[in-house]
């Protein structure tokens, strides 16, 4: 396993962060999600990303569970906070410091463990003063709460914003963590110079698009039994923009690519993520530990010019690159 640093920042995480979306609490049962953890452990990732919104709060639970027994310096946790958590009140969702300040108190707790290493804004909040926001960020850092402050899919406009004032209140805004994938590109034209200039760093979710880059989607075939694009619990909306034809013929051209280089489709589209120097880690899940142990191959694996060339000729113009797709919900999520 490599290591970045996280922004202009001192912290150092793994180049392959393991994240429990969509998994945890809801697809995998406990038991086989701690496998996971542990397989991540073992492969030497250091760095765990979760949010409270995941399985409502239970995602935070099972990964807090997991990592109960290692040494708490030993590792990075991570968290988020913005959709609604609880019975959905509404003071339950957003960005407001009240909101902000019970999600912490309740984050920590979950996780077993006196601070997070990063907290992050899970979406961008339309509806609270961002200095509201960013004082609420600002008092969780000197409360030891949380050692540092990110953000999730906030657009280059909000990042300049949000940056400045964590800087006049004392703090650093380090991270980002945007969707981003060789089909996924949205964060290339603006995001991420944006993040260059600021000292911000990338913390990639969804680099294998859901599993559609790992190859197992086929034109024409039905989605294999068990697969993300067969679940009812939310997986099967978030693959389905990739779930055409068209974008499964292209994903096939990347297997001679993969073959030459001796990868599986999964770990090249995980390596191609890493080639962006302004990405910090690359998010994986898993609902089995062998996935794991497979994708974290990934780390260190450096792509030539020629490759890249190879991988765009192959996507062509099927890859998502309109800045405007980075944006948060215009209304809070009651």
């Amino acid at each position: 396993m490599e290591f970045r640093y996280l922004g202009k920042s001192g912290l150092k995480i793994s180049e392959i962060t393991y994240g429990n979306w969509l998994t945890h609490g809801s697809q995998v049962e406990n038991d086989a999600a701690v496998r996971c953890v542990r397989a991540a452990l073992d492969a030497g990732i250091t760095t765990y990303d979760t949010a409270d919104v995941y399985a409502n709060t239970a995602a935070e639970t099972v990964l807090g569970g997991a990592l109960a027994s290692e040494r708490r310096e030993s590792v990075e946790i991570f968290t988020k906070v913005y959709f609604p958590t609880g019975p959905g009140g509404p003071n339950d969702t957003g960005l407001s410091r009240k909101h902000v300040m019970e999600s912490i108190n309740g984050s920590l707790r979950r996780l077993r463990t006196d601070y997070v290493d990063l907290y992050q804004a899970h979406r961008f909040d339309y509806e609270t003063p961002l200095e509201e926001t960013m004082t609420a960020f600002a008092d969780i850092v000197r409360q030891g709460k949380a050692l540092y402050i990110g953000v999730s899919e906030w657009t280059a406009d909000e990042l300049r914003a949000g940056h400045a004032l964590a800087k006049d209140l004392g703090f650093q805004l380090i991270s980002n963590q945007p969707q981003y994938s060789m089909l996924w590109r949205v964060i290339e034209q603006q995001v991420v110079p944006t993040s260059d200039d600021l000292g911000i760093s990338q913390i990639v979710w969804s680099p294998v698009a859901q599993g559609i880059l790992t190859g197992k989607y086929k034109p024409g075939q039905e989605p294999p039994a068990g697969s993300r694009a067969t679940d009812d619990k939310g997986g099967a909306d978030m693959i389905s923009r990739f779930m055409n034809d068209e974008t499964l013929t292209a994903v096939q051209k990347l297997q001679p690519i993969a073959d030459d280089l001796g990868l599986t489709m999964a770990q090249l589209a995980i390596a191609w993520v890493l080639q962006n120097s302004n990405v910090a880690s690359a998010i994986i899940g898993a609902s089995r530990p062998e996935q794991v142990t497979d994708n974290v191959k990934a780390s260190g694996v450096k792509l030539d010019a020629d490759v890249l060339s190879r991988i765009d000729d192959a996507i062509g113009s099927l890859a998502t690159t309109d800045a405007a797709q980075t944006r948060s919900p215009q209304h809070r999520l009651t």
